[in-house]
């Protein structure tokens, strides 16, 4: 007999739930929860878009997971505005983000306007952007309920300082047992001393080859 439920012994340790302070910047990993949605014509691919019932809005259905740090392992949940009924408002915002979000991720200046950001800007289709690790601040905001909850809005590019000095604080228990980096993430041997999981821009290792054949830098904790 599974004892799973009368013995909990191997349980987990319930998550904490409290909010995470405004302002506080963060490495994150991002995934989507596919909505079903397509549109080729607006490149809309993959299933990845979801239609609101109520509005007819569209957007991206965002899981944010803390990779390093005090909060690592802690889900923040937001949408990304793809279309809205009411105007082109919301879906410029949408591609606002993604663009920091690629900054941030592939270590660009937001005014790089060279070959190389230009591709690094690009990417297939939304599938590009379940998995992607990049630097983001926690925002707050009230639910439907007015009830306050954490959202994340901003991406943290090469161009603010929160980037470049970026130090995740430590948990208060032992990393190893808090902190799981990505099974793909391996630190050059000439890395730095252990910064969980990051290195400012100047120490990462030379571009890599981009999923769209483009070269990009890639922060270490987005390899």
């Amino acid at each position: 007999m599974n004892a799973a439920w009368q013995d909990y012994n191997d349980a987990d340790t319930q998550n904490n739930f409290d909010l995470l302070p405004k302002g506080t910047i963060i490495p994150v990993r991002m995934t989507i929860k596919p909505g079903g949605i397509d549109d080729p014509s607006r490149g809309w691919t993959g299933g990845y878009a979801t239609r609101a019932k109520e509005s007819d809005a569209v957007y991206l259905n965002c899981e944010f997971v803390i990779t390093a740090g005090e909060y690592a392992r802690r889900k923040v949940w937001s949408l990304i505005g793809l279309y809205s009924p009411k105007g082109p408002e919301w879906g410029n915002m949408g591609r606002a983000f993604i663009r920091a979000i690629l900054n941030s991720a592939r270590g660009l200046s937001d005014k790089d306007t060279s070959s190389r950001a230009l591709e690094a800007r690009r990417i297939r289709g939304f599938v590009d952007l379940d998995g992607i690790e990049f630097l983001a601040r926690i925002d707050v905001e009230k639910d439907a309920n007015g009830d306050p909850k954490n959202v994340i809005k901003m991406a943290i590019t090469p161009d603010m300082k929160e980037y470049q000095g970026f130090q995740p604080v430590a948990a208060p228990v032992a990393p190893a047992a808090s902190f799981q980096p990505s099974p793909s993430f391996q630190p050059p041997a000439s890395a730095p001393a252990a910064t969980n999981g990051w290195r400012p821009p100047q120490q990462q290792a030379a571009p890599a080859q981009g999923q769209n054949g483009g070269n990009i830098a890639r922060p270490a904790w987005a390899q």
